[in-house]
């Protein structure tokens, strides 16, 4: 939601003006960081990263995923949890999802193989995917669970925080994710070897920063360490996380209560698995077609569509023609350990996910958002959706104007305020 105020300009001024920007030694706002958010999500050992792709791969790592694996991961996702999977040289298996728009249970344990070693679920677009039974299927067919909570910051499940239900997660805190520092990511994990594994991962030189020890062998890890600066702004983007997610929680209860009625034109919500307790960064409603849909999107175009073409497997090029490495002997596709996994894809080959999204459609909830931007939204959907399946003319179709607060600044509470000072100070 890239909210910034004048805390994080504070926060990274004072890090600049001090000249530590480096987070071994001469640093603290990543170890604050890393040890407040581990508290946040319930576990043991948190770990920064550069990006939310650094955090997936590294998390692949620790788990030992590799050449001659296959790992299942959702038709819908954004691409780098499949190149995070061919980053380790192991092999992508895309399942179908379901209308709550992740990944599908019964998708996923039809498609488990004799090379399936591993599963991601995606909580996308900060929707809950469902974790008992993906857990439970990993319990029976003995898979790891790597967590992908890159578009759900902030959100959980039946009351444990996204991330923290897996074997392993990893989060993303680019410029677009709930909480931000531009870029970012990070691993959680409760397994210390684990931890120490995705440390490695991060940092080529983690192993010599915390000291050498004859449990885990260093390994060559990749440069992705986050700075002090990620660390200062993501130490004051969480003081505000809970406030926002509780706005935009009560938005969506708003506008699904002030549209229900629309159920009897064909407009239902999307199934969610766990209503209470996600992201509510969007109102999803499936439609009864795509058509539907189109029209839908055309009456109120600052709807997004569910087909949102980067976050669908039929756009993943590199995946889609077997390109896994810029460097041939490098390709987890033309690597003989690989040979028994399965690697041929097509744009049809979800078509059930397909016909799923092309009748989603996704009003996205904004913190800055009062009554009237929220009744605004109320009535533009009740406008579209009468244009869309019940025959109102578009002539008579009047949208309102829906204007988010002034600026992109969002100041926290002064009990916020004085509740994050006490953590910082501690």
């Amino acid at each position: 939601m890239y909210i910034v105020g004048d805390e994080e300009i504070e926060a990274v001024t004072k890090v600049l003006r001090e000249g530590k920007l480096f987070r071994y030694g001469i640093g603290g706002e990543c170890d604050r960081f890393e040890q407040r958010y581990a508290d946040y999500l319930g576990v043991k050992h948190f770990a920064l990263a550069a990006s939310g792709s650094n955090a997936l791969a590294a998390a692949m790592i620790a788990v030992g995923l590799g050449p001659g694996d296959e790992v299942l991961i959702p038709a819908h996702t954004y691409m780098a949890t499949a190149t995070s999977v061919l980053a380790v040289g192991a092999i992508p298996v895309i399942v179908d999802i379901d209308e709550s728009i992740t990944l599908s249970p019964k998708a996923v344990e039809a498609a488990i193989g004799p090379r399936t070693k591993a599963v991601v679920p995606v909580h996308m677009w900060g929707a809950a995917a469902d974790m008992d039974a993906i857990m439970d299927i990993a319990k029976r067919r003995n898979l790891i669970v790597i967590e992908d909570a890159c578009q759900g910051v902030g959100g959980g499940y039946k009351g444990k925080k996204f991330g923290a239900i897996g074997h392993i997660g990893a989060f993303s805190f680019n410029y677009y994710k709930n909480m931000t520092s531009g870029e970012g990511g990070g691993v959680a994990v409760n397994d210390d070897r684990l931890a120490k594994r995705a440390q490695g991962a991060i940092d080529p030189c983690h192993f010599y920063w915390s000291g050498r020890d004859d449990e885990e062998k260093p390994f060559a890890g990749n440069g992705a360490r986050a700075t002090e600066l990620m660390g200062a702004m993501l130490n004051v983007q969480l003081d505000r996380l809970d406030n926002m997610i509780g706005k935009m929680r009560a938005e969506k209860k708003r506008i699904l209560a002030g549209t229900a009625s629309l159920d009897n034109l064909g407009m239902k919500p999307a199934p969610m698995n766990s209503p209470d307790h996600d992201c509510a960064t969007q109102v999803m409603y499936t439609l009864p077609s795509a058509d539907k849909a189109n029209r839908f999107v055309e009456i109120f175009p600052s709807v997004i569509a569910g087909k949102t073409g980067r976050h669908t497997y039929t756009e993943w090029d590199q995946v889609l023609i077997g390109a896994g490495a810029a460097h041939p002997a490098m390709n987890p596709y033309l690597m003989p350990q690989n040979a028994e996994c399965r690697k041929t894809y097509s744009k049809d080959m979800c078509a059930g996910s397909l016909d799923i999204l092309n009748r989603t459609v996704m009003i996205a909830t904004n913190p800055r958002h009062g009554d009237a931007e929220i009744d605004a939204m109320i009535h533009n959907i009740g406008i579209a959706a009468r244009v869309a399946l019940g025959g109102m003319s578009p002539e008579e179709a009047e949208l309102r104007d829906v204007e988010a607060v002034d600026t992109q600044k969002f100041d926290i509470t002064s009990r916020e305020r004085e509740a994050a000072t006490t953590k910082r100070s501690a």
